[in-house]
């Protein structure tokens, strides 16, 4: 592990970047451990748990990840960061105090939930599917089998849903010649609805109404928005919440 080290944090206030950069290890992490705001800061600036990352438990092991985001759900443990001469990411865990801020303790329980949830449905068969869009083009399991699907999970009154989209059209322009990846969108709201939302917002995904039943029921979603890449043999190879980490691994698997 000599090729690791944590990570020092700056936060953007001026007086705290000082105290971390001549404090030591210990009292960053009890820093961290007992301000929720400056563990907040960290976690936002270092931590993507989304992300494919080595992980190590709190003796500096190396696990895998799915026990890993398990000992985070536990609400005993926090991320830290570690850096490396590498352009490998990796965290390690660290066991919280008995006097540890109780709002970190159930954000990062919280957090890890939804990340595992995510994590376990990857590598998984997708659900079978049967959409049709705005535009009476028809999805399914069995048309979209040798492409790359891009799923996002929305809806018009979720408002990170609406400010990531002029960054998924980047995308969706990114790939405008591979015929072998589609990007569809499904959305609680009526096809009424969608398209008066349309009408004055630029979406470029193909976009399906009226999948509410689906998203909550059949494929367990609570969280929004929720993106998945499904690859050429309808296998899911990503389930995340932040679209930046679906084009990171969009860009590596095509």
């Amino acid at each position: 592990m000599k090729h690791f080290v944590l990570v020092l944090v700056c936060l953007l206030i001026a007086v705290s970047c000082q105290k971390f950069q001549e404090d030591n290890q210990e009292v960053l992490v009890q820093n961290l451990e007992n301000s929720y705001k400056d563990w907040w800061l960290y976690f936002n600036d270092f931590i993507r748990l989304s992300s494919d990352f080595k992980a190590f438990d709190a003796e500096s092991k190396r696990i895998n990840k799915g026990i890993f985001l398990k000992s985070l759900a536990t609400g005993k443990f926090i991320p830290l960061k570690l850096s490396s001469d590498t352009s490998e990411t990796a965290y390690k865990l660290h066991q919280l105090g008995k006097d540890a801020d109780e709002n970190i303790v159930s954000t990062i329980k919280n957090m890890a939930e939804v990340e595992l949830t995510n994590f376990q449905r990857e590598g998984k068969k997708m659900q079978p599917f049967n959409f049709k869009d705005l535009n009476g083009k028809q999805y399914t399991s069995e048309n979209t089998l040798g492409k790359t699907v891009v799923l996002k999970c929305w809806f018009i009154r979720c408002k990170k849903c609406i400010e990531e989209m002029p960054e998924l059209n980047k995308m969706v322009k990114q790939f405008e010649n591979r015929n072998d990846v589609v990007f569809i969108s499904l959305a609680f709201d009526s096809e009424t609805d969608l398209k008066k939302f349309l009408s004055k917002r630029d979406f470029d995904y193909a976009v399906v109404a009226n999948q509410e039943d689906y998203l909550k029921n059949t494929l367990g979603i609570s969280i929004f928005p929720t993106h998945f890449i499904i690859n050429k043999k309808g296998v899911i190879t990503k389930v995340a919440n932040e679209m930046e980490i679906v084009r990171e691994v969009l860009e590596k698997e095509i």
